[in-house]
């Protein structure tokens, strides 16, 4: 569930653009009303402002912001305030020109969105790169696990609720066969895991455990030099446990020394209107300490006072 708080009286879009040209007036930014005004408005009402914006001024908001910003609380509110299929095709294209295949970026917009947001993102990246994204992500990335990233990106699975438990013991048992034999790179594997809708891969995961006792993730013994597992395992957690995936990402990105705030804004932004509150949820159980207070801990300032805005930090 969303944790982004809108207003009962949400201003017009008109309204919301004069009171940004205030925010952006004088010899000073007025940052914290930029983010009582970007920080309460889900992504429908951010697309009206920023149309609205441009006709009113004839000049882009996003070019304003970034002039008037700077830093991580500038990356956190450009990435917030683009549309969510921009802003993947964005991270997407980012992730494949500065290609590292320990980047998991890809895969969770391949595997943690919807369909049909799949979809969108695929065609905002036509419009904004003149390419596909498999086009772009097919010479970047090695052998290894090409097929694999690119049959995800390319995927369009069914989005029904309809299972077929037969062909989720069956293909569980494909699956296991492939992991104890070490063969995850299996043809099988990689057609299981692009084609089926992620209602049938539950079905087929719930059944794995059932049937050889381990959560199908917890099978795949991950070698942080074994690339291809470690995004086979990510592909698996964001296809059906996202929340379990995005915690991790995120513990990972503030138990550290120094924080990593591009992994940590690209979740808070993305996951905000999504299962944010199912991730905060999951990641007081695995770290013993809420979300918001790592935050609090971790970063300063507007950049903080923003990611404690999208996470709904005290509910008001």
């Amino acid at each position: 569930m969303s944790t982004v708080i809108v207003p009962p009286t949400v201003p017009s879009p008109s309204e919301d653009c004069e009171q940004l040209r205030v925010a952006f007036a004088g010899w000073g930014t007025n940052e914290k009303l930029i983010i009582s005004i970007i920080g309460h408005r889900n992504a429908a009402q951010l697309k009206l402002i920023r149309n609205t914006y441009s006709e009113l001024y004839g000049e882009s908001l996003l070019k304003d912001l970034k002039e008037e910003l700077s830093n991580d609380f500038e990356s956190a509110v450009l990435l917030w305030t683009l549309d969510p299929a921009e802003r993947d095709a964005l991270l997407a294209n980012q992730t494949i020109r500065r290609w590292d295949p320990k980047n998991l970026v890809l895969i969770e917009i391949a595997c943690a969105r919807s369909p049909k947001e799949l979809l969108l993102v695929r065609e905002a990246y036509h419009a904004r790169f003149k390419r596909s994204i498999e086009e772009d992500v097919a010479p970047h990335v090695d052998s290894g696990y090409r097929k694999l990233l690119v049959g995800l990106v390319s995927s369009y699975r069914y989005p029904g609720v309809e299972v077929d438990s037969d062909l989720a013991k069956k293909e569980a048992e494909i699956l296991h066969d492939k992991i104890n034999g070490n063969a995850v790179n299996h043809e099988d594997v990689i057609r299981i895991l692009t084609t089926r809708s992620k209602a049938q891969l539950s079905a087929t995961f719930s059944h794995y455990k059932d049937s050889f006792g381990n959560p199908i993730d917890e099978d795949l013994k991950v070698d942080s030099k074994d690339e291809y597992v470690c995004a086979l395992k990510a592909a698996i957690q964001c296809l059906v446990f996202p929340e379990k995936y995005f915690v991790d990402v995120l513990s990972k990105a503030i138990n550290r020394l120094g924080t990593d705030e591009g992994a940590l804004t690209r979740v808070v932004v993305t996951r905000a209107e999504v299962d944010m509150k199912q991730i905060k949820e999951e990641y007081l159980k695995v770290n013993g300490v809420g979300l918001d207070k790592a935050i609090v801990d971790d970063t300063s300032g507007d950049y903080r006072e923003l990611l404690l805005t999208l996470i709904g930090h005290g509910d008001a």
